[in-house]
């Protein structure tokens, strides 16, 4: 049984959003240097604060201590490498360094639609060059790691509260899921 992602409703709203741009709408968008380098921050640590409840995948990640993986969309380019303790460590790559084990090309070029596509919970298309262990190793990991809010909400207040918070906010989501959907039938010719 497949499972939809919590964000679909949004990707309606993006194909709403899109088809109601003017055609000379900037497909492109170069955001500052610094931001990128603290959004790649802030991905390491969402990733490691993930793995750090993931024995199994930390496991699997230890067998691969010193392996690079970088991650390419546009000109924007991730990478990282794992660590002695199966945690991700970023990497600016350099000049005359040493080449990434594994290369990722994501082969979408519109944000609009990459956003769509994962926001319906489906894996964009993307090309992989170099190391066949380690990307196997990088699916499962995708396939397998999922974050659990909930526990980390249950450790501020408590776990019925944290509970009664998640289920709340997923109603809340089915909700608005619901009304993008209705207002995109009406909309519909």
């Amino acid at each position: 049984m497949a499972t939809q992602s919590p964000f679909s409703w949004l990707a309606d709203a993006a194909d709403t959003l899109l088809a109601q741009l003017p055609a000379d709408f900037p497909q492109s968008f170069t955001p500052p240097a610094w931001a990128v380098a603290e959004v790649q921050q802030r991905v390491v640590l969402l990733l490691n604060h993930i793995l750090m409840q993931e024995p199994a995948a930390r496991d699997r990640l230890q067998r691969q201590k010193g392996r690079q993986v970088q991650v390419c969309w546009r000109d924007q380019v991730f990478q990282c490498a794992f660590t002695p303790a199966g945690l991700v460590e970023f990497i600016t790559p350099e000049a005359g360094s040493k080449a990434a084990d594994l290369v990722l090309r994501v082969n979408e070029p519109s944000p609009f639609e990459l956003a769509k596509t994962v926001l319906q919970g489906d894996k964009p298309a993307i090309r992989i060059e170099g190391d066949v262990q380690l990307a196997a190793e990088v699916n499962w990991l995708i396939d397998h790691v999922r974050w659990d809010p909930e526990e980390d909400v249950a450790r501020l207040i408590g776990d019925a509260p944290a509970h009664t918070l998640v289920q709340t906010a997923k109603r809340i989501v089915d909700a608005l899921r619901s009304f993008v959907q209705q207002e995109t039938a009406k909309a519909a010719p």
